[in-house]
């Protein structure tokens, strides 16, 4: 029970409004409760209560215990002048503040307090564990939607403030967090401090030669940095310094790369050629990008592979079995959730165009579910999660609202605290 729980009872009137009374007996009638306001001072304004023959307007506080008055120090405050009335869960001590007092605890409907003790129940791996299942889908894929538009904003608030260093060049700030990206969750920072380290434009120059890209990359992942006498390792190395020298370029220190727990084929060498194919083959990304308008030609533009030489390495200079290095569907899925999904979402914003907010919606939707702790919590429970779109929105669910049982706060939540 907390006094968020109290002011949902008295905004929406969850409780037994017949015979109310002051706890010195007066009848209570509430006309309008008021306005519910997040600023300091009363917690609703504008209220009208008819205490016995008497109609009051003014505001309304809402407090846990009767003591709380002098505990928060409202009887110092003059924003409190125009209380009407002091509503208390329970009053566990006289107050001598002469506003009338109405104890609310014997007239809550006891199906409104069950439902509220199963939403706050511990021993569930989220608050309605047991009766999302039950609730009408309308309600759920509306509420998971705004759920959803917030998790993008969230997300493209961090392309803005990148946008504005870069002098709002879409491009560039596309190909540094494409680069992040490719570096998943272990290697994104080194992978975005190299994307950095080079302008965008010193690729564009090289784009028809894939060894030169990739020689670039390498060097300046500071991976070239070593005595491998493995040819093509040598040739990339001249190259790399030629193309050092021409640029005034200045790598970035191996040792933040990370290959440790790594399966081979997520290593930062195999994922550096994949990006250094996918710069080949177009290094005006984003532009491409806005033109493909069907999740299957977004998958054909990422579907790229390590170049000849990573068929049978992991890593310079040592060879291993062979297998083309495809950059696979899962990390497809991941880069167009985590990148171009937030990117269209936002140009379509920045630029009034739905086309393009639509568009990334549209390709959520045709992705499968993400797989994790979080949407296994959702399934267990009996929710349908098919969809990117559905698991985007249950993992934003989490994390902000029922990992903190921020329920009243939920339209779910609020579906079942307010059912019979």
């Amino acid at each position: 029970m907390d006094e968020k729980f109290l002011y949902h009872l008295w905004k929406f009137k969850l409780f037994n409004t017949l015979n109310l009374k002051t706890t010195s007996g007066e009848s209570i009638e509430i006309l309008k409760p008021g306005n519910l306001q997040f600023d300091s001072g009363p917690d609703f304004f504008n209220a009208q209560i008819k205490i016995n023959e008497t109609l009051w307007a003014g505001n309304v506080e809402i407090d846990m215990y009767a003591s709380d008055w002098v505990k928060h120090k409202h009887h110092k405050d003059t924003a409190y002048n125009k209380i009407i009335l002091h509503v208390v869960y329970e009053v566990d001590k006289p107050i001598s503040h002469n506003i009338p007092i109405l104890e609310i605890k014997n007239y809550i409907h006891s199906s409104v307090l069950k439902n509220y003790q199963d939403l706050t129940n511990e021993l569930v791996s989220f608050p309605c564990h047991n009766e999302i299942a039950k609730v009408d889908t309308i309600v759920i894929d509306s509420w998971l939607e705004r759920i959803l538009t917030e998790r993008l904003e969230k997300k493209t608030s961090e392309i803005n403030i990148a946008l504005q260093l870069n002098k709002n060049n879409w491009e560039e700030t596309f190909y540094h967090f494409m680069a992040k990206n490719f570096g998943f969750k272990t290697n994104a920072l080194p992978f975005e401090l190299l994307a950095k380290s080079i302008p965008l434009s010193v690729l564009a120059k090289h784009k028809n030669n894939l060894q030169q890209i990739e020689a670039i990359l390498f060097g300046m992942a500071g991976m070239l940095d070593s005595d491998c006498t493995d040819d093509y390792f040598l040739s990339l190395k001249k190259e790399y310094h030629f193309l050092k020298s021409k640029f005034s370029l200045t790598s970035i220190d191996k040792s933040i790369w990370k290959f440790l727990r790594l399966r081979p084929a997520n290593f930062p060498t195999i994922r550096i050629s994949q990006f250094a194919t996918l710069i080949h083959n177009s290094t005006h990304l984003f532009s491409r990008i806005l033109e493909i308008k069907k999740p299957d030609e977004l998958h054909d533009m990422l579907n790229v592979s390590a170049s000849a030489y990573w068929n049978n390495h992991y890593t310079f200079g040592k060879t291993s079995g062979t297998s083309t290095k495809d950059l696979g569907s899962n990390a497809i899925n991941l880069i167009v959730i985590n990148t171009i999904v937030p990117f269209l979402f936002l140009y379509g914003k920045t630029h009034s165009k739905m086309l393009y907010i639509n568009r990334a919606f549209n390709f959520l939707e045709n992705i499968a579910a993400e797989k994790n702790y979080i949407t296994k919590k959702y399934f267990a429970a009996g929710l349908h999660i098919n969809t990117a779109w559905q698991s985007q929105a249950v993992i934003e669910l989490y994390n902000n609202y029922c990992g903190y049982k921020k329920c009243l706060d939920c339209a779910v939540g609020l579906k079942i605290l307010n059912k019979n």
